[in-house]
């Protein structure tokens, strides 16, 4: 049995006169301990996809399971990584991922919580940090404490809404290959199931098992392919190889491929 299971979902919006169809007959399963990137141009529904799994939004028909139960709201088997930190500014980074702890084991006590928080903030390089505010710490320092968060909370499910959009280069490489070390762990236990939204391919490249190409108006699932690298993935000789590069200009064909313009009824394909 697949951990999620997504069928026929169609998602609509209606107000007053008008009428949009978010996401039409959406349908794939994610394994459990797979790594599914979603991917597609800006209102192929990726977040409103995110959302519905997470438990906040609902479609207007079709299911979402995870093991077998059907999605009725949030839960605590699901971690949730935003683009943005979404941290609680008047917490300390030590304290914001006690917090999320706290949420899923509700019996531990404060001090099982923060060594537990100290854990994980050594593990994103933020030992020395751990008393810092949100606002005294830099933004790729901020999402790494969001990770943390996401990952001390030891849930079944990550679901992770393009956390390394809004940070530079540098940090987004470094936090690619941090997520991916701690995803991979060291054997000893099963790998998360992530669903990961991103617009970026070489991203999706590196992280993915597989990648779910949406396409737009109204979202749908346009392709599912799987990545045919083996892993653990070298960044630096993976992209110089010809394999890495054929497969991702397949990828770019596919994702172009959806952009088209109406100009005066006329179709202009980009």
């Amino acid at each position: 049995m697949s951990k999620i299971e997504i069928q026929n979902l169609t998602v609509d919006y209606k107000e007053k006169n008008s009428h949009f169809t978010a996401l039409k007959d959406v349908s794939f399963s994610v394994d459990s301990g797979e790594f599914v990137s979603l991917i597609g141009s800006s209102g192929c529904g990726k977040s409103t996809l995110l959302s519905m799994l997470e438990g906040i939004k609902f479609p207007t028909s079709g299911t979402i399971s995870i093991d077998g139960e059907q999605v009725r709201g949030t839960g605590t088997d699901r971690g949730v990584v935003f683009q943005h930190y979404s941290l609680f500014p008047w917490m300390t980074a030590r304290k914001n991922v006690a917090f999320g702890v706290k949420q899923v084991k509700k019996n531990s006590t404060k001090e099982e919580r923060l060594k537990i928080a100290d854990e994980f903030l050594n593990k994103v390089g933020l030992e020395n940090f751990k008393n810092k505010y949100p606002g005294q710490l830099s933004g790729g320092m901020q999402q790494r404490v969001a990770i943390a968060r996401a990952l001390a909370m030891n849930t079944e499910i990550l679901l992770m809404d393009e956390p390394f959009g809004a940070i530079d280069a540098k940090n987004r490489t470094i936090l690619q290959e941090l997520l991916l070390k701690l995803w991979e762990g060291d054997g000893k236990q099963e790998k998360k199931t992530v669903v990961f939204v991103t617009h970026d391919i070489d991203e999706a490249i590196l992280l993915s098992d597989r990648i779910v190409m949406m396409s737009t108006n109204p979202g749908r699932v346009y392709k599912e392919i799987k990545v045919p690298f083996e892993r653990p993935r070298n960044r630096a000789k993976l992209v110089q190889t010809k394999e890495y590069g054929a497969f991702r200009n397949e990828l770019l064909a596919m994702f172009y491929s959806d952009i088209v313009n109406k100009i005066g009824g006329n179709e202009v394909v980009l």
